[in-house]
């Protein structure tokens, strides 16, 4: 990690500036900002600060659009169509989501499909902006243009990891299950590459289909490999079918994907919100969810040391620490980013 910790509205700031000095407006550049510094807070390191970088080198080449609105396809009220046309991710879901809110507290479900959005980020800290509000929200993800994960039974690479995230309130903190259709992620696999590591565990397929540690079977070799399904080699139908569920949620809801062939790096987003009282209620949800979520709790651990955890709660435990310490990064990470500041004739924040 660099040397120096900086605190968290020091470090929105500077992100900011960053996204503002590449040509983004301010709305939608404090909005990415906000929200990468809340995944690095949580403990999402891959794609917080990390992905900014990323984020600048697509605008600047124009892959990512910088300003205006999203084009409202359809409007039925419960459910909406857009075309986010490459507009920020981050930017767009929240925005999803802020429309949702007054809808959902009058028709208790309210459900967005997006097509043509970029890089989302973190579901974890997008579903968080509904579950901090008492809501219960869903987001699946893919990208029509990614092919890293094979079909099960498959050699050639055809989904992305395809993430898939439920947020919704808890006694103390947000419950948010943020998971994926393969074992590991691309962030994950480009990090290991760049470290010269292996995986801990065969969680990747050589271009024959073989179980293999090594990230560049993906970053290097050609043919490439892909990422395991979860379940792995015994049970990928299982990931499979997480695939296949998210692909039909993400993109054909939103009429648009892997049939039309797009080119450039995006994604397709399928967001809903729940509204508990028009269900049981909110206090019987409540009863519900935080009664299980002790019994998760209370569980005797395999490890005493290790006691069982919910999701959200390692996030909460990591953005509290976050609050009071600050946030350092790694040194490539740290060095990318004032790169670009450098070039974008943006200050680094102070300590």
């Amino acid at each position: 990690m660099s040397s120096e910790s900086f605190a968290i509205d020091a470090l929105e700031r500077f992100a900011a500036a960053l996204y503002r000095a590449a040509g983004m407006d301010a709305e939608k550049a404090d909005c990415v900002a906000r929200l990468q510094l809340l995944t690095d807070a949580m403990g999402r390191r891959t794609h917080g600060l990390a992905m900014a970088p990323l984020y600048l080198a697509e605008i600047a080449k124009g892959g990512m659009q910088v300003g205006g609105e999203p084009e409202v396809i359809k409007d039925k009220g419960a459910t909406l169509v857009w075309d986010g046309g490459y507009l920020p991710g981050l930017w767009l879901v929240n925005r999803a989501i802020e429309t949702a809110m007054p809808r959902v507290a009058e028709l208790g479900v309210v459900s967005v499909a997006i097509r043509r959005s970029l890089h989302i980020g973190c579901l974890a800290a997008l579903v968080k902006q509904a579950a901090d509000r008492g809501y219960v929200a869903i987001i699946a993800n893919s990208d029509p243009a990614g092919q890293r994960v094979a079909p099960y039974g498959g050699t050639e690479a055809l989904f992305t990891p395809n993430p898939f995230a439920v947020g919704y309130p808890g006694a103390d903190h947000p419950v948010l299950v943020d998971i994926c259709a393969s074992i590991t992620t691309t962030s994950m696999t480009r990090q290991k590459h760049a470290a010269g590591e292996l995986f801990e565990h065969p969680w990747l397929l050589d271009a024959q289909g073989r179980p293999t540690r090594d990230p560049s079977v993906l970053e290097h070799q050609q043919p490439r490999g892909s990422l395991q399904l979860i379940g792995g080699q015994e049970y990928g139908h299982k990931g499979f079918g997480l695939a296949l569920m998210i692909e039909a949620l993400s993109r054909g809801l939103a009429g648009h994907g892997r049939r039309d062939a797009p080119k450039r790096w995006g994604g397709n987003v399928f967001l809903q919100v729940l509204d508990p009282d028009f269900f049981a209620g909110r206090e019987a949800f409540a009863e519900q969810v935080d009664h299980l979520s002790e019994r998760c709790r209370s569980n005797r651990p395999v490890d005493p040391a290790r006691p069982v955890r919910v999701p959200g709660d390692q996030a909460a435990s990591s953005l509290a620490r976050a609050q009071a310490d600050g946030l350092a990064y790694d040194e490539a990470t740290w060095q990318a980013l004032n790169d670009w500041a450098r070039k974008l004739g943006v200050s680094s924040p102070a300590t």
